[in-house]
């Protein structure tokens, strides 16, 4: 396990500073494995969650966020070939296309990938604006990924729009392994996973997640809020294990991988 806590010798931090992570040090840390392609698709999660919990606060994540833990949001994405997120997801958090960033250009060019990620929404209903620009002026089409018997007309007005409608199911909702070989069928083997926390407990039920980076908020907001994932249990638990750990301004962000 790769233990990357602040270091105390000459290069650390000068003392009562904190240790800031710069995108190339989580560029590194964050690296898929070296040939995604070769043993297929790898599917990681991004969650962010309170000391008690909670993956949100009313409602949204980015009150429980921090800079460090966007700089991470945001390598990430540099990072990924899609970005994979549930309907309710999108409407709450506002999602917007991906961008490309200067700082991750090279690296995606070398990896052979376009200037950003794509991103893939989960809808069995379609319920969806359209008119908004995650659909009518990303990089790359957004993805909306559906089940077959999704109305024809709510297909109609996502192509209409620029998307590219992706079966994955044969009802009206999305099988997650499905989803997953359709994504990968489009040359897209690097997944990641932003929830919400009904789209990461389907994945985690399905058994296809491989990898977990969660964000420990150093806050306590008690109430209702929502666990990072939720919807149908699994009949064992499943066993990940850490395999790095860093620290900054008293969050933690950790990195489980599937044994």
């Amino acid at each position: 396990m790769r233990r990357l806590f602040p270091v105390t010798d000459e290069t650390a931090a000068p003392a009562g500073a904190d240790r800031e992570w710069g995108l190339d040090e989580l560029a590194e840390a964050y690296a898929y494995p070296v040939d995604v392609a070769g043993p297929g698709p790898w599917l990681r999660a991004n969650m962010v969650s309170t000391l008690d919990g909670a993956a949100q606060h009313e409602g949204r994540s980015q009150p429980i966020s921090c800079a460090a833990d966007m700089r991470i949001f945001g390598t990430l994405r540099g990072l990924a070939d899609v970005v994979i997120v549930g309907a309710e997801t999108v409407r709450q958090e506002g999602y917007r296309p991906a961008r490309a960033r200067d700082d991750f250009a090279a690296r995606r060019a070398a990896a052979g990938q376009g200037p950003a990620p794509a991103i893939a929404v989960v809808s069995a209903s379609l319920d969806l604006d359209f008119s908004l620009p995650l659909f009518t002026s990303p990089l790359l089409p957004t993805l909306v990924l559906t089940g077959a018997a999704a109305a024809p007309d709510r297909i109609a007005a996502a192509e209409k729009a620029g998307a590219r409608v992706v079966i994955a199911g044969d009802g009206a909702g999305v099988d997650p392994a499905r989803a997953v070989r359709a994504l990968a069928g489009l040359g897209l083997y690097r997944l990641l996973t932003e929830g919400g926390p009904r789209l990461l407990g389907q994945l985690v039920a399905a058994g296809v997640l491989d990898e977990l980076c969660l964000t420990v908020s150093p806050m306590l907001t008690a109430g209702d809020a929502q666990r990072i994932a939720g919807g149908p249990s699994v009949a064992v638990p499943s066993r990940f294990e850490l395999t790095s750990l860093l620290e900054e301004a008293g969050f933690l962000f950790s990195r489980y991988r599937r044994p």
